[in-house]
């Protein structure tokens, strides 16, 4: 079969078309060489907004969850909310702290998975992997509905279809990743890096008019009243909780801080050490800009409440509540509209490109979790242009799922967030720990002892706060959400096992049946071929069958229609062919279950025997053409597979509109080594 045909033969069969294939290098850019992966690896300067976008852009909608926890308490509630930033801002310098341990020690990308199976066992990473998938999946529904949030507050039209634009954020998201790591960071460098500059102008434009000018600034929700039910008759233990369920939603600041654990192999050489400087980076941007944010917008006393119908009174008609960043905007560039406009759409591109770090956190996470056997294994490829895509379209999906179950609202969707990311936090920590404790047993040299002890008291401050952490959220937020992220991970836990359990079951069972062979040929071959007409196709199997010198040859028919069969035997019979032909009854008019019952017949007389079935097929070069031809085979060579002893070979017939195709797919497809014999020419400085 000549090297066209083969092409074809795979086109028709997979149902790819040219034209498909032509749109899917239109969107995705043509294929990458394996050996292209290390020049595909990041600069810091790329990897910062790759990894940490998610961290630094969750800055946006940190700082007005913890005004919005505290509202319920009125306003002088709103005094706690600079503390509360502070202990935000201190968890965040223990664990970029206690994660720059971890990219020394586990450089290979496994991140918190790794450590805690290395050092905790496999039911400890299971449970961190489920914990990050979820979280992978939460932060990109987070990221694109406070996207739709903030963009809505200066575009009225995106905030009365927010759905709309979340479903349309993931996949342009999605796309993006999908052609590839690099230039998805070359893509979300310019708006994270002008988020970085256009709030920090904002924060000291806001604070010199302040400090230095004296100008009283308000925020546009300066002038409403707060309404608090629990104003007057909060006991001091419920003010106790109310300050730790804000802390609790601050923390969301911290989510993303472990993708660069987990992207350490996409870095640049050194690898461990410029993951461990990006972090650094992570943590002094993303503290400088939340308490910046949380001190400004107390100072401009903003305002931002769950409802503002019934929570704050004043309001003018057909009022439309912003973000807090929206109204430090707004307030500080009064007079300049154009720089309200700028950080509302450098603040809807960080945050939707946000979603960017679980892109490429969650098919990494994927690939590892794949290799080990926990998910299944189309999740450790990776695609033409070396991204993991059926992990991005994985996570696009279920993050699509959570946004439209949860109408797109950044204030339901974040109540599920960071049970998951703080889960791995505290099991990570816990496991280096362990890691610096057990090298300390063996460890002699005096100076390496003391960093092995000064990184396992970073490791375990990180661990105590972390865990602290994860019992606030989960007292704050189990019934007002959390419980859904703790039910689906559990569930995905329970899926990984059962996944791990039936690779290994299968392993086993090829062991032991590898140990039981003895190795003893087949005593003869019965082969079979299949016959539906005297076509050419037919014609072809025949001859094909007997070039495999079969003790047994015969070709067979299934009679579900009298006439039809009569005029195929008399042409059979007046033919040259010295093939016996058998025909089979089938009553019931079913092709499948007779010939399965004729091939049980012949294995109960022979069991030693084994029997080869040959199906002519048509090759085909168009998807509709693939719905016209080869059911009936398609169904028979299913059904023969679970027949032991058979074999099922296709004999491929090509149709011209297969070879129409395959020319056109040589047209834009040459394998390597196809211009050394002689197949086509390949275009200098090609590199597929």
């Amino acid at each position: 079969m000549d090297v066209t045909r083969r092409r074809a033969y795979c086109c028709g069969v997979s149902g790819l078309t040219t034209g498909s294939i032509a749109v899917k290098r239109l969107l995705l850019g043509k294929p990458y060489r394996s050996d292209r992966l290390n020049s595909r690896l990041l600069p810091k300067r790329i990897a910062l907004p790759v990894f940490a976008s998610d961290a630094i852009s969750s800055v946006a909608y940190a700082p007005q969850e913890i005004f919005l926890v505290l509202s319920v308490a009125g306003i002088s509630a709103y005094s706690f909310a600079p503390w509360v930033g502070l202990a935000v801002a201190a968890v965040m310098v223990v664990v970029v702290a206690s994660y720059r341990q971890n990219v020394y020690a586990y450089p290979s990308g496994g991140g918190d998975y790794e450590v805690a199976t290395t050092n905790m066992g496999p039911n400890a990473g299971v449970t961190v992997g489920a914990a990050l998938l979820v979280d992978y999946v939460l932060t990109v529904a987070v990221s694109v509905t406070a996207a739709a949030e903030n963009i809505g507050s200066a575009v009225p039209f995106v905030h009365e279809h927010k759905l709309l634009f979340c479903v349309l954020g993931i996949a342009l998201v999605a796309a993006v990743n999908l052609r590839g790591i690099r230039e998805s960071g070359v893509l979300m460098s310019v708006p994270t890096y002008a988020f970085i500059l256009g709030v920090m102008v904002m924060l000291v434009w806001g604070f010199v008019q302040l400090f230095v000018l004296g100008r009283d600034l308000q925020a546009s929700t300066a002038g409403y009243e707060l309404v608090a039910e629990q104003q007057n008759d909060l006991t001091a233990l419920a003010m106790v909780f109310l300050v730790a369920r804000s802390f609790s939603s601050g923390c969301a600041a911290l989510t993303g801080v472990e993708a660069i654990s987990n992207g350490v192999p996409a870095f640049r050489k050194p690898k461990s050490r410029n993951a461990a400087s990006t972090l650094l980076m992570l943590g002094a941007f993303s503290i400088v800009l939340l308490m910046g944010i949380v001190v400004l917008a107390q100072k401009l006393h903003a305002k931002y409440v769950i409802d503002p119908g019934t929570e704050l009174s004043g309001l003018p008609e057909n009022y439309q509540q912003k973000s807090v960043l929206a109204q430090l905007a707004e307030s500080v560039f009064a007079g300049f509209p154009a720089g309200f406009y700028l950080i509302a759409v450098v603040t809807a591109l960080i945050l939707l490109l946000a979603a960017n770090t679980a892109f490429n956190g969650f098919p990494v996470l994927g690939s590892v979790l794949a290799q080990d056997r926990y998910l299944p294994r189309q999740l450790h490829t990776r695609g033409d242009r070396l991204a993991f895509s059926n992990g991005i379209v994985f996570l696009a999906l279920a993050a699509l799922a959570f946004v439209v179950a949860f109408d797109a609202e950044v204030t339901q969707l974040i109540q599920l967030y960071i049970v998951g990311v703080f889960v791995s936090f505290t099991l990570s920590q816990t496991g280096m720990v362990r890691h610096w404790t057990r090298l300390l047993r063996t460890e002699t040299d005096p100076d390496a002892r003391r960093r092995m002890v000064r990184a396992r008291v970073v490791n375990a401050v990180g661990m105590v706060m972390t865990g602290t952490v994860l019992v606030v959220v989960l007292a704050t937020k189990f019934t007002s959400g959390a419980w859904i992220a703790v039910v689906v991970m559990v569930v995905l836990f329970v899926l990984m096992k059962l996944v791990h359990r039936h690779y290994r079951s299968v392993e086993l069972e090829l062991e032991e049946a590898a140990a039981e062979d003895d190795g003893v040929l087949p005593s003869r071959t019965h082969s079979i071929v299949l016959v539906s007409s005297m076509l050419i196709p037919t014609l072809r199997a025949l001859r094909y069958a007997r070039a495999t010198r079969p003790d047994v040859l015969e070709a067979v028919t299934v009679n579900v229609d009298d006439r039809s069969t009569r005029t195929l035997v008399s042409r059979w019979e007046e033919s040259d062919i010295d093939v016996p032909l058998k025909v089979i009854a089938s009553p019931y008019r079913d092709v499948a279950r007779p010939v399965i019952n004729y091939v049980r017949r012949i294995r109960r007389d022979a069991p030693r025997d084994v029997v080869t079935v040959f199906i002519p097929e048509y090759v085909v070069g168009r998807w509709w053409e693939q719905i016209l031809h080869n059911q009936s085979a398609l169904r028979l060579k299913t059904r023969l597979l679970f027949e032991p002893g058979v074999m099922v070979t296709s004999v491929p017939w090509q149709l011209d509109s297969s070879n129409r195709a395959a020319r056109r797919s040589d047209a834009q497809y040459i394998a390597p080594g196809d211009t050394r014999r002689g197949f086509g020419a390949s275009s200098p400085g090609d590199d597929r």
